[in-house]
């Protein structure tokens, strides 16, 4: 288990409001004036990228970039890196909506979506849903499908999918452009070694096809740009050191992926054990979305607070058995997509491995562990209301059915920091609480 648990790895991540600088310098005669003007211009250019890059704020909460430091023409190359990767990740809309969280939300043809950029997807279009495991039914409890950028009252068109539009500011907080989506390669093995801690239930040991849970969204702090906190469901297959496979798909916080503290649905997939393949939500070709009304990397809303309301979001992942792809439900009955079985190795046959739970990422700032909080911040013992949950844990079996988790195991890596408490009732079914404050006296 630990072995997997260090290759549960790190999410990076949001949306700010890009600032670009126009220029139409006027028409003279004398080369010289020309030559002059334009160097001119090049330097205020320059400037003006250097201060962009390495000073900005975010909402809600403030983030600082990097300090480093690029000099004039590495900074330029590095736009036009930027440049070129935003024309393959954003696609020409039909139509755009503006949330009130500062997301552009674009409407994308489905057939022109990133994942029909793929060789094996080119010119398709996306497959029929697929069979419903047998014993599925809606969960009567999971509160509506909610995303911040619904609630504007508009909706994607008929033939379009609802896209998170990407920003240069988003590229240029990642610690690499060229893996700008893509999960941190780690070189050692042991969760302790490269700041990932978690509090999870898992099964192994049988072949899976699925798993169901719903999972209770809060707001965790999150301290640091580079930190972050998520709850998710992982399908894993394969070995942990060159060809793992995984399907994951869950909430999150990532100031570095998204650029604010709002929790986000997302997914996320690899092939090769985060080295070359995969990507979270669509910023690469893979995932092939077919809803119009739930956005992938969106904020959720409404979500839950202490002692005060409970809001939990329902996930179903599960093979199809006709086509062998992986589809993803969110919610009460909305398929969000598939993602293909050609993506895969060890997965196209079925999951060695389920893992639910709660991660974060500690940096150790100032050399003592993080304040970033997992689920709502605080211990399992707490309980209903407070701490934060996942409920009706379920698995798909080799016959397309869901059954109730059996054997389901319980880890804290780091139970003085985040813990986790397991048990089984008649409404709720499997379920445990997890979660923790992160930095405390037990946990200095």
């Amino acid at each position: 288990m630990l072995s997997l648990l260090n290759h549960s790895r790190r999410r990076k991540q949001q949306h700010i409001r890009c600032f670009h600088h126009r220029h139409s310098p006027h028409q003279v005669s004398f080369k010289s004036v020309k030559m002059v003007f334009s160097r001119f211009l090049r330097l205020i250019l320059l400037l003006s990228l250097v201060s962009s890059s390495f000073s900005y704020t975010t909402s809600p909460s403030n983030f600082t970039a990097s300090d480093q430091t690029l000099r004039p023409q590495e900074e330029i190359q590095k736009l036009k890196l930027i440049r070129n990767e935003l024309l393959k990740i954003n696609k020409p809309a039909v139509k755009t909506i503006q949330s009130s969280d500062g997301d552009t939300i674009d409407c994308v043809p489905t057939h022109q979506q990133p994942a029909f950029d793929h060789p094996l997807l080119h010119g398709q279009r996306p497959m029929d849903p697929p069979e419903m495991p047998k014993r599925y039914s809606k969960d009567d409890e999971s509160c509506e499908d909610s995303q911040l950028w619904s609630l504007t009252g508009e909706s994607c068109p008929e033939g379009t999918v609802p896209i998170r539009r990407t920003t240069e500011h988003d590229m240029l907080r990642a610690s690499s452009v060229r893996r700008f989506g893509r999960k941190i390669r780690r070189v050692r093995r042991d969760s302790t070694s490269n700041g990932h801690e978690h509090a999870v239930g898992y099964v192994s040991g049988r072949q899976y096809y699925g798993a169901k849970a719903s999972i209770n969204v809060w707001s965790p702090r999150v301290t640091s740009q580079y930190e972050f906190s998520l709850s998710q469901i992982w399908v894993i297959a394969g070995s942990f050191t060159h060809d793992l496979n995984t399907i994951e798909a869950g909430w999150q916080i990532s100031p570095e992926l998204y650029g604010d503290t709002y929790p986000r649905f997302f997914t996320y997939w690899t092939s090769d054990a985060y080295r070359t393949t995969g990507c979270y939500n669509l910023l690469c070709s893979g995932f092939v979305q077919t809803n119009r009304r739930i956005a992938i990397g969106a904020a959720i809303s409404p979500r839950s607070s202490y002692k005060g309301g409970q809001f939990d979001i329902s996930l179903l992942i599960w093979k199809d058995p006709k086509h062998g792809h992986w589809w993803l439900q969110f919610g009460s009955g909305a398929l969000v997509g598939y993602w293909p079985a050609f993506l895969f190795t060890h997965l196209r046959q079925h999951g060695s491995m389920v893992q639910f739970g709660g991660e974060i990422v500690n940096t150790r700032p100032g050399g003592s562990h993080t304040s970033t909080q997992m689920g709502s911040g605080h211990f399992a013992g707490e309980g209903f209301g407070k701490a934060s949950y996942f409920r009706n844990l379920q698995m798909v079996d080799w016959d397309n059915t869901l059954i109730p988790v059996s054997n389901l195991k319980i880890l804290a890596d780091h139970p003085n920091c985040y813990d986790i408490r397991g048990g089984t009732n008649r409404v709720w079914g499997n379920y445990f609480y997890y979660g923790g404050p992160g930095k405390n006296p037990r946990c200095p």
